[in-house]
């Protein structure tokens, strides 16, 4: 088989899970003597919605610091993974959308993106990975992250935070 991935793409959620996604993507990009590309997609900023139209809590940290976290974390993959900057994408959008846009505008010839057991009611309502799967004009590699069960964690104990919850945690 002859296989002539040069440019790959990592659509990345920055989460804890998605570390076995990560070395995946930079083993296969080293194995093809690819170059690798990271996009993260920043689908939302959760504010709470209220009869009179959506409010801004005053009392806690900006959308601004939770957007210098991010681009910190995604700074630090780079970084580890030895990316130039030009390598690493972080935009607004829908994550299945952005991801194929950004697929196609840079000539990526494989995207690498995680997947999580869906089951029931997720089924129905699609992924990225399922979205990009059915859009991108490029092969698409879907990596099956470890839920927190499967890593010996029950449901009980606590999670990982988000990056949202990481901005606004009073402790750190």
């Amino acid at each position: 088989m002859n296989y002539n991935y040069r440019r790959v793409l990592l659509g990345a959620d920055l989460s804890e899970q998605s570390d076995s996604v990560v070395r995946k993507a930079r083993d296969l990009a080293q194995a093809f003597h690819a170059n690798l590309y990271i996009v993260h997609v920043l689908d939302n900023i959760p504010m709470p919605d209220t009869a009179y139209g959506t409010m801004v809590p005053l009392d806690q940290d900006s959308s601004y610091e939770m957007l210098e976290t991010v681009k910190s974390r995604l700074k630090q993959l780079g970084d580890r993974l030895g990316l130039e900057p030009s390598h690493l994408w972080m935009v607004w959008g829908v994550p299945g959308e952005e991801i194929v846009r950004i697929a196609g505008q840079e000539h990526i010839d494989l995207i690498i993106v995680g997947s999580h057991a869906r089951h029931g009611l997720g089924l129905l309502l699609g992924s990225t990975a399922s979205s990009v799967l059915h859009h991108a004009q490029c092969d698409v590699m879907a990596i099956r992250m470890p839920d927190e069960v499967a890593r010996g964690q029950s449901l009980s104990e606590p999670r990982s935070q988000s990056v949202w919850e990481a901005a606004h945690d009073p402790a750190g």
